[in-house]
């Protein structure tokens, strides 16, 4: 029996809170180069897929292609495992945050690799930099352990894509799409239902968790604490919290 897709479930209201942020959008386009095809796995509700070029979407859950704009690219139902393309069909294959969310990372970037032609670009997250923030470190521990346990090391992007480089993608404090770390220096934002609808990791928290953690940080944000240990952040401009643009010329 084929396993129902994660987002079935998580990815109600995805679409409201979760947009491509422009600054992080120009990095991602600006690695994809002169690629004119591009094939987009597990593009979601499509936030971050180039306008100015042909794009592919590759999507399993209905739940997130019910929500794409009807101007977004075609969708096909299918999983990065298991891509229905010929090899060397595109000039480029992109992910953007999915490939925690793949049931095998290593098979799925092989298939991003075997139909792109020029180039694999893959936005992900560093897991050893998980603790160093805030949220995790004092409020929601269990996230770290959640994520440590999804998100690929580093070196195995290298491995698997020998030709790989690692750029930082630092995250700005008035990021527009609504991922775990946007809100570094906006902490009331955590306080939101409908914020957190559009952060698979607080979802999948269980909710006595979730709710201690945010009590927690409710309280030290009422009594001053927060700020006085991180009000700094409300100052920065941006941060790296660990978010990795992968890119990988092929040929």
């Amino acid at each position: 029996m084929a396993r129902r897709p994660l987002y079935e479930d998580l990815g109600t209201g995805y679409a409201a809170v979760r947009r491509a942020d422009p600054r992080i959008a120009a990095v991602i386009h600006e690695a994809l180069g002169t690629s004119a095809s591009v094939v987009n796995v597990g593009a979601g509700t499509g936030s971050y897929e180039p306008r100015d070029r042909w794009v592919l979407a590759v999507e399993p859950a209905a739940t997130m292609i019910d929500q794409r704009p009807p101007a977004a690219a075609p969708v096909v139902v299918a999983t990065a495992e298991e891509l229905p393309l010929a090899s060397g069909t595109v000039d480029a294959a992109m992910a953007v945050l999915s490939v925690h969310h793949w049931r095998d990372a290593r098979a799925g970037l092989c298939e991003l690799r075997r139909v792109a032609r020029q180039v694999v670009v893959v936005l992900t997250f560093d897991p050893a930099r998980i603790g160093a923030f805030w949220l995790v470190r004092q409020y929601l521990p269990e996230i770290g352990v959640l994520d440590r346990g999804r998100f690929p090391a580093m070196s195995f992007y290298r491995e698997v894509l020998p030709t790989a480089r690692v750029q930082r993608v630092p995250v700005p404090a008035d990021c527009v799409d609504g991922f775990l770390g946007a809100f570094w220096s906006r902490p009331e934002a955590y306080l939101d239902p409908t914020v957190r609808a559009g952060m698979s990791a607080l979802r999948q928290l269980d909710a006595a968790v979730l709710e201690r953690g945010l009590a927690a940080l409710a309280r030290d944000l009422e009594s001053g604490a927060w700020d006085g240990l991180h009000g700094h952040f409300r100052e920065a401009r941006q941060l790296d919290l660990g978010y990795r643009l992968i890119v990988a010329p092929l040929g």
